[in-house]
């Protein structure tokens, strides 16, 4: 069975698990992958009524101040990395618009608004995984201070079919990654800089 999501396409086996099609090209199998599938069930869950492209949609359209961050915001540069989850950072107090938006599409809150306002984050789950960050402000290994709201008056707009999705400036992205300076962090800089520079 073959079919295409996003412009990337991909082949399903019999088992079942989505294989990405190399007649795709470099970089454009970031969507899913036969060890990365782009919708997985987690045991015991029941499936989500999650759509992509809806859900941006419905984020977009609620007006609530939210930033795609992580490997999710390279895919959507377009940089070759893979991601089965979505990373969000939100303005703090728009933590309850979004768990009503989430609740369409059969995602679920792993804390209450207000224990997640204490803890800096918290998860949408069901077989999609969104971890939403609502920390007012980060701080980087060597100890920059990373602010919602700078990044948010700084963002930029990545269209999707028809929705613009809003994403950190590649700068302030790489700030992002910053903050755990984890391995895959480092490569994901490494890519964002070289993005970054025919931009200069």
């Amino acid at each position: 069975i073959y079919f295409t999501e996003q412009g990337v396409g991909f082949h399903v086996d019999a088992s079942g698990r989505p294989h990405c099609d190399p007649r795709s090209g470099p970089g454009r199998c970031a969507i899913g992958s036969a060890s990365s599938p782009p919708f997985y069930n987690r045991g015991g869950m029941e499936p989500s009524a999650f759509d992509e492209i809806a859900f941006f949609t419905a984020v977009s359209a609620s007006n609530v101040r939210a930033l795609v961050i992580g490997r999710r915001a390279l895919v959507l540069l377009g940089l070759p990395v893979l991601t089965a989850d979505y990373d969000f950072w939100i303005a703090i107090d728009d933590i309850e618009a979004l768990n009503v938006v989430a609740a369409r599409f059969d995602l679920h809150p792993t804390h209450s608004p207000a224990e997640a306002r204490g803890r800096g984050r918290y998860v949408l789950e069901n077989d999609e995984h969104v971890d939403v960050l609502v920390a007012r402000s980060l701080t980087t290994v060597d100890g920059r201070a990373v602010e919602f709201e700078r990044l948010w008056q700084r963002r930029h707009a990545v269209r999707l079919d028809d929705v613009d999705i809003q994403l950190p400036s590649i700068e302030d992205l790489i700030l992002t990654k910053q903050v755990a300076s984890r391995p895959k962090d480092l490569e994901d800089i490494r890519l964002l800089r070289a993005l970054k520079e025919p931009l200069a």
